[in-house]
């Protein structure tokens, strides 16, 4: 079972940065689909709903990786 859930970027500086984002995040296993959007500074994400916690804190750790500054409003 799936779950998609919406959340604020807050300092995401660039579209280049978001789309490195985006990749990585489709990368993590259980996300079936994740955008990324510089100009809305948004992240949408589907993914297992079983592990989404788990998925999150990975999420995380890569946005990090990419963009230091960049943090995701839960």
């Amino acid at each position: 079972k799936a779950m998609t859930k919406r959340y604020q970027l807050k300092d995401l500086d660039c579209a280049n940065c978001a789309a490195k984002m985006e990749n990585a995040i489709n990368k993590i296993n259980g996300v079936n689909k994740a955008t990324v959007s510089f100009m809305t500074q948004k992240l949408v994400i589907d993914a297992e709903d079983g592990r989404f916690q788990e998925i999150m804190k990975e999420v995380v750790r890569v946005c990090k990786k990419v963009e230091p500054d960049c943090t995701i409003q839960m």
